[in-house]
């Protein structure tokens, strides 16, 4: 897929969120990457045949407000796991999802305890 469609999904996927949400990331930037950059691996201790969907990387809202963060989206990984368009845009959407609850301090243990994974 070209970066400019993919880039739609993720578009599509943002303008869904609900107000509540939306109106607490005017502070985040949403950026598409290929995948994960070495130093984003190293930092995230991954193994070379781990991966990820999507990064959080700032200062939560919950700790700082209007604290610049980024959410960034790797397009090669979901493309590779997600063949039809129906399946990657609802892991877009969760992927965004995740980041968001990051964003809101919500650690990825938390969000096991909650019953998202």
């Amino acid at each position: 897929m070209e970066k400019p469609q993919f880039a739609d999904l993720v578009a599509e996927v943002l303008e869904q969120l609900p107000p509540t949400f939306a109106r607490h990331l005017e502070t985040v930037e949403i950026v598409i990457a290929p995948r994960p950059s070495r130093a984003q691996r190293r930092a995230l201790g991954l193994r070379p045949w781990q991966t990820i969907y999507g990064l959080y990387e700032g200062v939560p809202f919950t700790e700082e407000y209007n604290a610049p963060a980024t959410i960034t989206i790797f397009q090669a990984p979901l493309e590779r796991d997600f063949r039809t368009i129906a399946s990657l845009r609802e892991q877009i959407r969760r992927t965004i999802l995740h980041e968001i609850a990051h964003h809101f301090g919500i650690s990825d243990e938390r969000l096991h305890e909650l019953g998202v994974y």
